[in-house]
């Protein structure tokens, strides 16, 4: 069992959206884990093998416990029963009590859709008669408490942002680790939307904007499919 369980529909969705947030939350104990739907591999620079890579330093730098890709297609995965089954059993593998997913509608095709598919497979994780097995062994069911979609290329109206101003020049460090896909000052590769310096310049904008609104440094954007929930009116920032 796991705290959080953080699914980018590519290596380097979590660390651009979400990192921040779970630097902050390992740093404060808790446990945290990673499932990337696709290697990457239709990205414009690099390849599946060097995505990979890249998604273990970045994963080392943040301090999650796991990482672990479904090589579900890039760009071609559907809403479908093979792919909603091998989400099931990556989250009753983890056991997450609350679940970060991609934004629910977003520049690139694959977020919006991963949206959709981790929001169901949440679903159908708590049935017990959804059977599924890890390494030869039947599953149990389980279902998260909470799933959060995090804010990815368009700005959409968060329902809660995270503080992670602790924690921003580790998740911009987490960021870099994916050299082949950000900006470095001697690149000659392919020019990409999120290749040049301004794009990284965008990511710390964001962050400021998310922060300032509730009057912080750095924050990180999240939007809910169903009301919070607290006990304490004192407690929100």
């Amino acid at each position: 069992m796991i705290d959080i369980l953080a699914f980018g529909a590519h290596p380097d969705d979590v660390e651009l959206a979400a990192a921040g947030t779970l630097i902050h939350h390992i740093k404060m104990g808790a446990k945290v884990s990673i499932v990337d739907l696709t290697a990457g591999e239709m990205g414009t620079r690099g390849d599946a093998e060097t995505r990979a890579a890249e998604a273990a330093l970045s994963r080392n730098i943040m301090g999650v416990q796991n990482r672990m890709n479904l090589h579900l297609r890039d760009g071609f995965f559907e809403n479908d029963e093979a792919s909603l089954l091998k989400v099931v059993v990556a989250i009753r593998h983890f056991c997450p009590r609350v679940i970060l997913a991609n934004a629910v509608a977003d520049r690139h095709p694959d977020h919006g859709r991963a949206a959709v598919l981790v929001e169901r497979a949440c679903f159908l994780s708590g049935l017990p008669k959804v059977i599924t097995h890890f390494e030869g062994a039947e599953q149990t069911a389980w279902r998260p408490s909470s799933v959060y979609h995090y804010i990815q290329d368009r700005y959409i109206k968060p329902d809660l942002v995270v503080d992670i101003t602790d924690s921003f020049s580790q998740k911009m460090e987490a960021i870099r680790a994916f050299s082949s896909q950000f900006y470095k000052a001697d690149d000659l590769g392919p020019q990409t939307p999120i290749s040049s310096a301004a794009f990284l310049q965008f990511i710390e904008a964001r962050a400021r904007e998310f922060g300032r609104s509730i009057g912080v440094e750095f924050g990180e954007g999240f939007t809910v499919e169903r009301p919070l929930g607290i006990t304490n009116l004192m407690n929100i920032q």
